[in-house]
């Protein structure tokens, strides 16, 4: 199994998993034309996608969800809660899921949901495995809970929030109310509460860490490897930092 993200962060969200003859993309935060543009970066036609998962309704996780899968008649797979808010219009193919099912598999990959506490309507994020190989994904959560904990343990690979930076939060240009929703146990992991999670996990099997959902206002990717080598220096050699202006190069996992 390897995956690749195609941009993290406020201006767009989405991540490519692909095993054996099996893509999914989780998310699709960009336009359809920026999404075809960004797939084509890493030699992906947009048709050879099996599925579309959806983590919540916001528009920088959805913004594309809709036009790709009509334009492609792709399959949505998306929580209850979430395709309530009719944020994607019509879909070629449906799939509801909710957050606490059990595992389910889109061709060659094992996919698991699970709850995140998130400011939306039913957020979900992601554990995709194939065979032995286990990616955990854990975006746009204000908080750890210990079920959070549990399923990223014994993960191969973690593409993990650290949006924020509390005092550049406090500091920076963002009104309060604002300041008070990306804080909040319902807004963004902060640099602090991403890297104590990194602490209580195993890192034996853990072969990339890939750092996202970065805020260009309220935290700097130097701060972000700071905190994380200053806690967790064994993790510099598998410490990835992504940005949203970037597609990242292919992680095998």
């Amino acid at each position: 199994m390897r995956f690749a993200s195609l941009g993290s962060g406020s201006r767009g969200n989405a991540t490519l998993i692909e095993s054996g003859t099996t893509r999914l993309l989780l998310d699709c935060g960009f336009a359809a034309r920026e999404t075809e543009h960004r797939l084509d970066l890493l030699g992906v036609a947009p048709q050879s996608l099996a599925a579309i998962l959806v983590t919540h309704e916001h528009q920088d996780h959805i913004k594309g969800v809709g036009p790709l899968a009509r334009r492609y008649r792709l399959p949505v797979w998306i929580t209850h809660g979430t395709y309530r808010q009719n944020r994607c219009g019509e879909l070629p193919a449906v799939q509801l899921i909710h957050s606490h099912q059990a595992p389910f598999r889109i061709g060659d990959i094992t996919v698991q949901p699970y709850p995140v506490p998130h400011d939306a309507r039913e957020p979900a994020q992601y554990i995709f495995s194939s065979e032995e190989s286990r990616l955990g994904v854990l975006t746009d959560s204000g908080s750890i809970t210990p079920h959070i904990q549990q399923v990223l343990s014994g993960c191969h690979a973690l593409l993990l929030e650290f949006n924020h930076d509390r005092r550049m939060l406090a500091d920076g240009p963002y009104p309060p109310a604002l300041q008070r929703r990306v804080g909040g146990r319902l807004g963004h992991l902060n640099n602090e509460q991403a890297v104590a999670l990194l602490a209580e996990l195993e890192h034996a099997g853990l072969r990339h860490l890939v750092v996202a959902h970065v805020s260009e206002q309220n935290n700097h990717p130097e701060r972000v490897r700071d905190v994380i080598l200053t806690r967790l220096p064994q993790l510099a050699p598998r410490l990835t930092l992504t940005c949203q202006s970037q597609v990242s190069p292919w992680f095998e996992v």
